[in-house]
């Protein structure tokens, strides 16, 4: 799929706002721009007949998402605002390292802490982390909370026994961190299917959720 026509496509809209939805958003939020462009976060073309260019917002975490139908033409369907979403699988211990918590597993931490290391909140020091903690992210981008949650299994399932003794040893579980646009105060939620059930009690884990709803209301 020719990524260059679909951002080309997206960016047209933003620039014209044809649709009610794209001038109501930008009346109040403003599309980040790199070098004279509006800045790609991302573009999602895993779905068979749809494409989402997905862009930065100035000062925001959440994501304007452009829907575009890729047959018989490509053309932009609808446009969106898009949570932030980080979902990870985190261990924390107040007894073991870093070093020991990576070693319960084959998978590849993406970031961690050790207890005993200074933490960097708000420029304060003399506080320390008390537990180790390592997170596992393998899907960092802008996508949607479903995939998102879909793609962080099959990861874990690349190594069962590590994440078990994760999950006994150091209480691991899912941690997911999002960030909503308050347009209306009706933010939208999470929808976790039979599936998505079912491998998480597989894994034995648990999941728990930080919501921020963030931005500006649409004016009236």
């Amino acid at each position: 799929m020719n990524e260059i026509l679909l951002i080309e496509k997206a960016i047209g809209e933003i620039e014209a706002r044809t649709l009610g939805v794209t001038r109501q958003f930008l009346e109040i939020h403003k599309v980040a721009y790199v070098d004279g462009k509006p800045k790609v976060a991302r573009v999602d073309t895993e779905k068979e007949n749809e494409a989402i260019v997905y862009f930065n917002v100035e000062g925001e975490r959440f994501f304007l998402a452009v829907y575009i139908d890729v047959k018989p033409g490509i053309e932009v369907r609808w446009i969106n605002t898009e949570p932030y979403h980080s979902i990870c699988f985190r261990a924390l211990s107040e007894t073991l390292s870093l070093k020991e918590l990576a070693a319960l597993t084959t998978l590849v931490a993406t970031e961690g802490v050790n207890r005993g290391d200074l933490k960097r909140i708000g420029g304060e020091t003399g506080i320390v982390w008390k537990s180790s903690i390592i997170d596992f992210e393998p899907n960092p981008e802008a996508d949607e909370f479903e995939d998102k949650l879909t793609k962080l299994l099959d990861y874990l399932e690349q190594d069962k026994l590590g994440v078990g003794r994760l999950v006994s040893v150091a209480k691991g579980y899912i941690q997911v961190h999002s960030s909503f646009h308050n347009g209306n105060t009706l933010i939208g939620g999470y929808h976790i299917d039979k599936m998505h059930i079912q491998r998480m009690c597989k894994l034995n884990l648990e999941i728990d959720f930080d919501i921020s709803a963030d931005g500006n209301f649409f004016n009236e």
